[in-house]
């Protein structure tokens, strides 16, 4: 495995993918949905972290929503399987196509 050398910020990541950062945030909360060590917490105190993906972290993301995304149907179930806050789910099922 090569060594990271940097990392990106889950905000940056929904900016480069255009995703909701939120849905990025739910996806990844859950370590066992990316590889081990593609998820990365940055800790900017003793009581705050934030969370970073690796460039490895990022192309299996992308390629989880890309997956996910092939019908209406499937996207939904990602959303509910993948996601725990409903209203998280509602918003985003609202924007996506039927």
């Amino acid at each position: 495995m090569a060594t990271v050398t940097h990392v990106f910020t889950i905000d940056y990541v929904a900016k480069m993918l255009g995703e909701d950062p939120e849905l990025l945030e739910a996806i990844v909360s859950n370590d066992d949905n990316l590889t081990y060590g593609d998820i990365i917490s940055v800790y900017t105190s003793s009581e705050e972290a934030i969370t970073a993906l690796t460039d490895r972290g990022i192309e299996e993301l992308r390629d989880m929503l890309r997956a996910a995304r092939m019908t209406p149907e499937t996207w939904h179930e990602f959303l509910d399987d993948f996601v725990h806050d409903a209203e998280l789910v509602a918003r985003i099922k609202a924007k996506s196509p039927r």
